[in-house]
């Protein structure tokens, strides 16, 4: 990517994103200069600065990056501004009589570098920014992430959410060892994890999933969080095949908290052979925050162990069918 461009756009990023927002509250820096009272203007300056560009930042770099940083100042060590996670080191002479304007600018610059890669792309009205701290990532599996965004991201928000953000945030990290989580606006993806599974691009459709959902906090049952996102996988997923992925056959020790894929999978079989939309109205309801153990008895009439019961009876009776890029 052009280097102007880079700037621009990371500029547009991060003064744009509303995870800046409580920044005093939620990031601290530390700024050693021993003629603080001297240089008052500066520091006030570059304090301003700071709150301006590494929330956004931090957010966008990726697992756990560093809310408390140490600001030194440096006469040798850079012309104008070093900075990664938790340490930002200003040229002393540089900053004199700079504007805050112009210190942001280069503190965009500066924390840019920690990355190997930063793209933003829209399509339909709905964005996608993809930056990468992997310069190892296959060019490909890149590719399959974002176009399955494209794909995918717009169906989710029209079935089940119409108020779920348009903009997306997706970080390669190679700092974080599980496969990949949502958080906001933000999912992050290992970069080990990827380069392992290089086909399983169908992560994409569970976490954005996650995303629509929205619920917030205290809005129900993990296991029934994550079964949503698996079935949802499971129905709308671009290439579940090609990623070797399916639903388990069932056992008898199973139980719907299994969560995932298990349940994901009974789930299927509700819909099937209870309620088509069942799936969907229980979504609707956690959003809400409405959701509890009747919810099941109002749409069913049925409690969940009922219905739990009734599957173990005719697990099979369930038509099951995977999405391939293939076909």
């Amino acid at each position: 990517m052009n280097k102007k461009f880079l700037i621009l756009a990371l500029v547009s990023f991060l003064t744009g994103t509303a995870f800046a927002q409580n920044r005093e509250r939620e990031y601290k820096i530390t700024i050693n200069d021993k003629d603080s009272v001297t240089n008052a203007i500066v520091d006030a300056k570059l304090k301003a600065a700071f709150f301006q560009v590494y929330p956004g930042f931090a957010q966008a770099d990726g697992y756990r990056t560093k809310r408390n940083v140490v600001l030194d100042f440096v006469t040798d060590e850079t012309p104008t501004i070093i900075a990664k996670a938790g340490e930002i080191k200003v040229n002393s002479e540089w900053v004199k009589n700079k504007s805050q304007k112009k210190i942001q600018k280069e503190l965009f610059t500066a924390l840019s570098k920690n990355w190997v890669s930063y793209s933003k792309e829209k399509h339909k009205g709905y964005n996608l920014t993809f930056i990468s701290k992997d310069p190892n990532l296959d060019p490909a599996v890149r590719k399959n992430l974002i176009s399955t965004y494209f794909e995918i991201y717009p169906t989710l928000v029209k079935t089940f959410n119409e108020k779920s953000t348009h903009d997306v945030l997706f970080v390669v990290d190679t700092a974080y060892k599980a496969v990949a989580e949502a958080s906001g606006n933000r999912i992050l993806f290992s970069a080990g994890y990827m380069k392992a599974h290089p086909t399983d691009i169908d992560v994409v459709t569970h976490e954005t999933m996650h995303i629509v959902q929205g619920y917030g906090y205290s809005a129900g049952p993990v296991w029934l969080t994550e079964g949503i996102a698996d079935y949802v996988r499971y129905k709308y997923g671009v290439d579940n095949v090609g990623s070797k992925w399916s639903l388990p056959a069932y056992n008898e020790k199973q139980n719907y908290t299994n969560s995932y894929r298990i349940t994901a999978r009974f789930f299927a079989w509700l819909e099937q052979n209870v309620k088509p939309g069942l799936i969907a109205a229980l979504d609707q309801q956690l959003r809400a925050h409405q959701y509890t153990e009747q919810s099941w008895i109002t749409l069913t009439g049925k409690t969940l162990d009922q219905l739990w019961t009734d599957y173990g009876k005719e697990p099979q009776k369930v038509t099951l069918t995977y999405s391939s890029k293939k076909s």
